[in-house]
């Protein structure tokens, strides 16, 4: 694959997670494959989130054909919908783009590869309705306890107010 071009995107969910390691780890697999880099896009933003502002630029740039592959890390760092990422695939496949990741062995121009990325793309989707279930139930009882909110922390000088957040939880009809 002399004429690979890459897109390689990386994804972390909140702005104090780090995407270097990676940023590092997918252009090591490019220069071992012989990809030449179209550009490295970056999200810090929920995978839950079928648009951010990097995944929106490597869709853009695909549909241009300004590379044919896109390298991630893991497959949750794409979506964590299973949805989602089957659109997305769906979309590569139409273009002839291939889809590698590097931690999974996924490479969807294989009839094994495709199969893993929908096994794992569900398994995805399964862990991020677990811990929206665990989160829900969480809620419920420490409403049902008394304790909702943080703790007062260190740095705290005063105790927190009970406003906007916590006032539409604390109606019971709003909790599954």
């Amino acid at each position: 694959m002399s004429n690979t071009i890459a897109g390689i995107y990386c994804r972390v969910s909140t702005d104090d997670q780090n995407p270097e390691h990676q940023v590092d780890e997918l252009k090591k697999y490019c220069e071992f494959n012989n990809f030449s880099i179209h550009r490295v896009y970056v999200d810090r933003v929920s995978g839950s989130k079928d648009s951010r502002p990097e995944l929106n630029d490597l869709m853009f740039d695909m549909r241009q054909r300004k590379f044919n592959t896109v390298v991630v890390y893991k497959l949750d760092r794409l979506g964590r919908s299973l949805k989602h990422l089957i659109n997305i695939c769906e979309e590569f496949e139409k273009k002839r783009i291939t889809l590698v990741v590097t931690t999974q062995n996924i490479d969807t121009s294989t009839s094994s590869g495709k199969l893993l990325f929908n096994i794992l793309g569900s398994i995805a989707e399964f862990e991020r309705e677990l811990i929206s279930e665990r989160t829900k139930l969480g809620m419920k009882k420490a409403l049902k306890e008394g304790r909702v909110g943080r703790p007062k922390g260190k740095k705290d000088s005063q105790p927190r107010r009970k406003s906007g957040y916590y006032m539409r939880y604390a109606k019971k009809d709003r909790l599954v």
